[in-house]
């Protein structure tokens, strides 16, 4: 067996609205009335899936173990006109940064960034309709019901960017872990080699009365953005963040030079993180060869641009306090983001009437919303059924339809999970 991941920063799931109940067929068994009327029950509705932004979250490592979700189904409808119970939904909880995509097409559906979002990824079926819903003046005694509607499934993708105040960033061993743990009750992995830090890393600093979280993002290196030391997966949880710390290594033989690496790596990854407001600090200067070359650096530093440079040592809290309260007050110059609007899973724009005709290698393929729902919830052990959606196929214009694309008599038609053999005697 491999090793366990410490984060877990994406996930595939599968998720599956509850199946509505069956509708049933029913008559009224009353004494003194030999010929009841319909009192067949509908199905209750299928639970859907939701997906709830859990503020307690910060990984994706639950996926690793449950992978699949379903809702309840409805139940089935009762005589006497009773319908079933609704099946209940599921909350799947996911942590705040969550984006949503569709494994099949690769499209965004969602941006989960707000605790207690909700965000629907599955719908359940509508119950199937008991043969009391289809008494009419000319029909008084249906012998048919609808099944339920399946719930609708899918595979989604989830790929999580931290959220965060503040992102830490520099190149391996500057010093990022130990920062965070002397002004945060995080406890990461130290030690002092380069890429102790394998995950991103978060704790949250009281400053100023303000809780800030901070994100330790594990050391850059040349070639992050494409990759190289899994760069490029780190590079994205600093995207949310909205002002960075810049720690440089003072026993470096080029802190400068870290310096200006890690801002190339940030603007090749994506120009938006290079242009996040920094504070840059020079660490380590507990050690005599950093103290001395605090000025040396801090000069070179100013001539590129960089007014104010913080000496500090995270590892015994030399120079920490005053960093941390122009972090706060850089933070309250920054404006508040307003997060997207999460993109709605299912729109109304489509035609539910709509359909289309393809020819398959064994049968005649149609495809539409509505068609393909009602082939599912018709129930074919009902002769009367199978006319109503006779029925229902002439008055969509699909039966003619398929007559001018050129169906003929014994060849097959496929709708939804239904292969009809055509040239039904006409009702």
């Amino acid at each position: 067996m491999g090793e366990e991941p410490l984060f877990y920063d994406r996930a595939k799931i599968y998720v599956k609205g509850g199946d509505g109940g069956n509708g049933i067929v029913a008559f009224r068994r009353e004494k003194f009335v030999p010929y009841g009327g319909p009192a067949g029950g509908s199905g209750g509705k299928g639970g859907d899936v939701y997906l709830v932004v859990d503020a307690n979250l910060n990984t994706l490592l639950p996926f690793r173990y449950k992978v699949h979700f379903k809702a309840e189904r409805g139940a089935h409808g009762k005589g006497k006109n009773k319908t079933g119970a609704s099946g209940k939904d599921l909350e799947v909880m996911v942590p705040p940064g969550t984006l949503v995509y569709d494994a099949e097409t690769g499209k965004l559906l969602a941006d989960l960034t707000r605790p207690g979002q909700r965000f629907l990824v599955a719908r359940g079926g509508q119950g199937g309709r008991g043969n009391a819903a289809f008494a009419t003046s000319t029909r008084q005694a249906p012998r048919f019901a609808e099944k339920g509607e399946p719930g609708e499934k899918r595979w989604l993708i989830l790929e999580l960017k931290l959220i965060a105040d503040v992102g830490i960033v520099g190149v391996p061993n500057a010093g990022k872990s130990t920062l965070l743990a002397k002004v945060t009750a995080a406890r990461p992995k130290i030690a002092s080699y380069p890429f102790t830090t394998l995950v991103p890393q978060l704790g949250v600093a009281v400053v100023d009365g303000r809780d800030l979280l901070l994100a330790d993002v594990p050391g850059l290196i040349e070639g992050a953005h494409r990759g190289i030391g899994l760069g490029d997966q780190f590079l994205n949880h600093l995207e949310r963040t909205k002002i960075l710390i810049h720690i440089l290594d003072g026993i470096s033989p080029d802190p400068v030079g870290d310096w200006e690496a890690i801002n190339q790596e940030l603007e090749m990854f994506k120009p938006a993180l290079a242009r996040k407001p920094q504070v840059v600090a020079f660490n380590k200067i507990d050690l005599p060869d950093a103290r001395e070359r605090t000025s040396e650096v801090t000069e070179a530093l100013r001539e590129r641009g960089v007014q104010e440079i913080f000496p500090i040592s995270a590892l015994m809290g030399e120079g920490v306090q005053e960093l941390m309260h122009r972090i706060a007050e850089t933070l309250s110059q920054v404006p508040e983001e307003v997060p997207e609007e999460e993109v709605a899973v299912f729109r109304a724009d489509e035609n539910e009437n709509a359909f289309t005709i393809e020819r398959e290698e064994n049968c005649w393929r149609v495809r539409g919303r509505r068609i393909e729902r009602v082939v599912a919830m018709t129930n074919w052990d009902y002769y009367e059924a199978a006319m109503r959606f006779q029925r229902i196929l002439e008055a969509m214009g699909i039966s003619q339809a398929l007559e001018d694309a050129g169906v003929q008599e014994s060849d097959t038609v496929c709708i939804g999970d239904a292969e009809l053999v055509w040239g039904w005697e006409q009702g």
